[in-house]
């Protein structure tokens, strides 16, 4: 039997874009990114201190990254991000880590508004971003293939806590995105896969939910950003050449 390898699952250490790279779990992933020895582009939408301080961290321990401001609604921005990311190199990885909550409220309560900037960041902007990166590394547009890593949340499964129903959808979508722009270039070097984390320590997750999970985590308690971010890391890796269109969960059994 002929075997084929794509230069995506031999490929070492590239570039790497992570939007919403430099607070929370995708602060994690930048640090971790670069340590594993990839060239990081650490999106931020508007605080350019925490950016600037993890870039200059990782080049001063003898990485290469770069802070680089993009609001991820605004579709111009999100090329400009793409265009901007070429000074570290070619491009072979996107992480879409960007995400917001919305406003918590009963669906009765939610707007055309809220449910336009929710779904802006966490749909459209995922599948724009994922387009730009396709461009840049599919080997039917020339590259050399690459992997693109969506950010999930096991609220696709379960329907998310009270007042984030909304929230629980666009991360169903990304799921459902994910199965099927993987099918759509796994002959071109791309792999795409998904993380879907549990509740996890971050700015995002209110106190009480640290609490919650004491009761409704198996483990009896929330993840910690490195957690998640090793599961990116090994999606990003040849370690899961033969991984595409799979979502991990990453949640203490939840």
């Amino acid at each position: 039997m002929t075997s084929v390898t794509s230069p995506a699952f031999t490929q070492g250490p590239g570039v790497v874009i992570v939007t919403g790279g430099s607070r929370g779990i995708g602060h994690a992933i930048s640090a971790l990114l670069a340590r594993e020895g990839h060239a990081v582009a650490i999106n931020y939408a508007a605080n350019a201190a925490p950016a600037e301080a993890l870039a200059r961290t990782i080049t001063e321990q003898g990485g290469q990254a770069m802070a680089i401001k993009a609001d991820l609604s605004r579709p111009e921005e999100i090329r400009t991000l793409f265009a901007r990311a070429q000074e570290l190199g070619p491009l072979w990885g996107l992480v879409n880590n960007a995400g917001v909550t919305g406003a918590r409220v009963r669906v009765e309560e939610q707007t055309a508004e809220t449910l336009d900037a929710l779904f802006d960041i966490n749909v459209r902007a995922t599948m724009l971003a994922a387009g730009e990166a396709v461009r840049r590394m599919s080997t039917r547009h020339g590259g050399r293939g690459g992997v693109i890593v969506n950010l999930s949340s096991v609220a696709a499964r379960l329907g998310g806590l009270p007042g984030f129903a909304p929230y629980a959808a666009t991360k169903a979508a990304v799921e459902a995105f994910t199965r099927g722009l993987a099918n759509e270039v796994a002959r071109e070097g791309i792999r795409v896969n998904a993380v879907a984390p549990g509740l996890t320590a971050t700015d995002m997750v209110p106190p009480e939910t640290v609490k919650l999970a004491e009761t409704v985590v198996p483990m009896g308690r929330v993840g910690h950003v490195d957690e998640i971010a090793q599961a990116v890391a090994f999606l990003l890796s040849s370690a899961s050449s033969y991984m595409t269109g799979s979502v991990m969960t990453v949640s203490g059994g939840r």
